[in-house]
């Protein structure tokens, strides 16, 4: 039997929510990867997990790391929800700057219930993506990732449309809205440096060369038959 919704604090949601990204992009969440994203002292981390743990919600292992238990996850991904939802509100109706919109989400997402999200999910006309392109979890909890790889997996010559960027910290995001690199253009490898330098890619007409480290925070699905950049 499904549990009951959990009445969470806005800490936990965003433990959660963290934990879900973490172990979405490594697998697991370590302690000092925690204590890294939330920016607080080993101990505060150490002692809110133990109490997360004792409300089944992840499951620690010592010296591995989190993970989320089902139910866990369920309350990380309608957070996320939230997030992304208000993400697009701020960029489609308010005007906010694309690079903006995540800071500002981390806020509202606590604030928002459910019955509100759904609301503005059909006011925005039921997107599939935030700004960033990462997908919008359902009010049921489902979440549809469509295949993509790593900018940097790509080789010289071959071609992709800019899937996502998974990492909006706002540093991240304002360098690559100045090099004009978003979701839904496309790109071509030029070329690639040896020894891990730099990877030269072709972004509509222009030659841009990214490092390593950030190309491998943009993900790339195939170029459709006579796709063009922005087409969704």
């Amino acid at each position: 039997m499904a549990d009951s919704p959990v009445k969470v604090t806005s800490t936990t949601e965003e433990y959660l929510e963290i934990i879900y990204r973490l172990e979405e992009k490594s697998g697991v969440a370590t302690t000092s990867d925690l204590v890294k994203s939330l920016k607080v002292a080993p101990g505060t981390v150490t002692n809110t997990i133990a109490r997360l743990e004792k409300e089944s919600l992840l499951i620690h292992k010592p010296y591995r790391g989190v993970k989320l238990t089902e139910k866990g996850r369920r309350i990380a991904l309608r957070t996320i929800r939230k997030h992304r939802l208000s993400e697009r509100l701020l960029t489609d109706l308010l005007d906010v700057e694309w690079e903006k919109v995540h800071e500002a989400a981390c806020k509202l997402e606590h604030s928002i219930s459910d019955e509100i999200a759904k609301k503005i999910e059909k006011a925005l006309g039921h997107p599939k993506t935030c700004p960033h392109g990462n997908p919008i979890p359902t009010e049921c909890g489902g979440i549809i990732e469509e295949e993509s790889r790593p900018l940097s997996d790509l080789k010289m010559g071959e071609r992709g449309v800019i899937a996502k960027i998974t990492d909006e910290r706002m540093e991240i995001l304002q360098y690559l809205s100045s090099l004009n690199v978003r979701p839904n253009k496309i790109v071509e490898i030029i070329e690639k440096a040896p020894l891990g330098g730099p990877i030269t890619i072709r972004i509509e007409g222009k030659d841009r060369a990214l490092s390593q480290e950030v190309a491998s925070l943009i993900k790339i699905r195939a170029v459709k038959e006579n796709q063009t950049s922005e087409e969704h």
